[in-house]
């Protein structure tokens, strides 16, 4: 149920912004791969743990990172960040626990990361949206 919900989330949210034209603006999927990556430091304030916090926020802090890379040169380092955070999503209960993670949020949220990257890389692709800064 949690992945058919990413799933619909994510063609819902990407399909109406697409359709107001706001990916013409290049700062749209970095935000968005910046918001998704925040959430797991969210969970571990939720949780308690100081300790998690600490390493939510510095995976947080590689994604975010290449969001801006991506934003600055190419928007495909972007929708490779959005897959990448959809395997970690899928990793993260193996490799440490976040007290304050519902247990249904990995699989909804690497249902929404796989499916915005393979829009953006859509987009990209169909030249809709310009992938170079420049």
């Amino acid at each position: 149920m949690s992945v058919a919900v990413g799933v619909f989330l994510a063609l819902a949210v990407l399909g109406v912004a697409t359709y107001a034209d706001m990916d013409r603006d290049r700062a749209l999927y970095p935000v968005v791969t910046m918001v998704v990556a925040s959430y797991y430091t969210l969970f571990a304030i939720m949780g308690g743990s100081m300790r998690v916090l600490v390493i939510e926020s510095a995976v947080a802090l590689v994604f975010v990172a290449l969001a801006l890379a991506g934003f600055r040169s190419t928007l495909w380092l972007v929708a490779a960040a959005l897959a990448g955070h959809g395997i970690f999503d899928l990793l993260h209960p193996r490799l440490y626990a976040n007290p304050g993670l519902p247990p249904w949020w990995p699989p909804f949220c690497a249902a929404f990361d796989v499916v915005a990257a393979a829009w953006l890389a859509w987009r990209l692709a169909s030249r809709k949206v310009h992938a170079s800064a420049g």
